[in-house]
């Protein structure tokens, strides 16, 4: 069985930001794209974490990320405005883009930013907590090139276009649901792909819609929509508001950060920040959620454990990984060396 190696959050994060500044990128913005890897493997959604290190570096490298991007905004219309990102990394977008939502909503109660022309900007729960930290319910989406297929169909229909919605619970986690509209992101594969292990078959399809447990024949073929048609249709739903409403790039006219690691994504996003301050206080929404949480725990389950709330799970992941540290498969760890190496990097893991 492949060794496993637990690295510090802290090790990890200084790694990529010395790699990504070395490959070119302004220190700020690596040390964002660093923070938002890491943030991603300690609340275990290792799909969008330490693993795409490697894809990102070639995509600065090969200049498909604009590391000296120029932000303009259109059609600024109170609390709605729509941001060219000018080929940025979605990293550095979605936090711009964010803290502009955040500001608006400050003023409006409720601010909005769409985003066009912009790269893959990992998990969108990076930016929702941005909003719950600021004391707001925060809400981002993005579209990606069309990679999930319509039951019973054998061929691209359109991405998997996750989302997020962040609220504010002044308890010991916030509300935090983070969801991409295939049944698993594409990162889980990749991730299945590493450590040399079967998928189920209500993953993927390959490349002729036949289900398959290959997570590389898998990769290669086409995703499965989460609950059908249902999850189709709110994917699609993201892709006009993100894409199609802001004259930006919509259904193939994306490139694939994997598949397409030389061209810019064209990606949209959409990012949203409601104060709730201007609803209720903190501590009315403590004591209110605290019940609603005491309540969903007091259904009684199958197994004996109690149901969660999202976030949860990934709040406790959190906590012990920051304390043992971020578990690696062999395969990536023996990766982050070999770019240490050759990139003649002072951190050492």
């Amino acid at each position: 069985m492949a060794q496993t190696y637990n690295i510090k959050a802290e090790l990890l994060q200084a790694l990529i930001s010395e790699l990504y500044e070395k490959a070119g990128m302004p220190k700020d913005q690596a040390e964002y794209h660093a923070y938002g890897l890491v943030t991603a493997s300690l609340r275990g959604v290792d799909s969008h974490g330490v693993l795409r290190t490697s894809a990102y570096l070639m995509r600065i490298k090969n200049h498909a990320i604009n590391v000296n991007p120029h932000f303009t905004y259109h059609q600024n219309t109170k609390a709605l405005w729509v941001m060219d990102a000018d080929g940025a990394s979605g990293y550095t977008a979605g936090q711009e883009a964010m803290s502009k939502a955040i500001e608006l909503a400050k003023e409006f109660g409720i601010g909005t930013v769409l985003v066009r022309n912009s790269n893959h900007f990992g998990a969108a729960a990076l930016y929702a907590q941005m909003a719950v930290d600021a004391g707001m319910v925060g809400y981002a989406a993005t579209n990606v090139k069309p990679g999930v297929t319509a039951p019973g169909a054998a061929g691209n229909v359109v991405g998997n276009n996750p989302f997020a919605i962040g609220i504010p619970t002044y308890c010991d986690f916030p509300f935090m649901l983070d969801m991409a509209l295939s049944v698993v992101a594409g990162g889980k594969l990749k991730m299945a792909i590493a450590k040399g292990e079967k998928i189920p078959f209500d993953w993927a399809t390959d490349k002729d819609g036949n289900p398959t447990d290959d997570p590389q024949k898998g990769f290669d073929g086409f995703f499965l929509p989460l609950g059908g048609f249902k999850g189709l249709g709110i994917a699609h739903a993201i892709d006009i508001i993100c894409g199609v409403l802001t004259g930006g790039a919509f259904q193939n006219h994306i490139k694939n950060m994997f598949k397409d690691p030389k061209d810019p994504s064209q990606t949209c996003h959409m990012f949203t920040a409601m104060d709730v301050s201007k609803l209720i206080s903190p501590d009315d929404i403590k004591q209110r959620m605290t019940e609603y949480r005491n309540y969903i725990q007091s259904i009684p389950t199958t197994s004996g454990k109690a149901l969660v709330l999202p976030g949860e799970i990934e709040h406790n992941c959190y906590l012990k990984r920051k304390e043992e540290g971020i578990p690696l498969p062999e395969s990536l760890y023996r990766e982050l060396c070999q770019l240490i190496v050759d990139n003649n990097l002072s951190v050492k893991i």
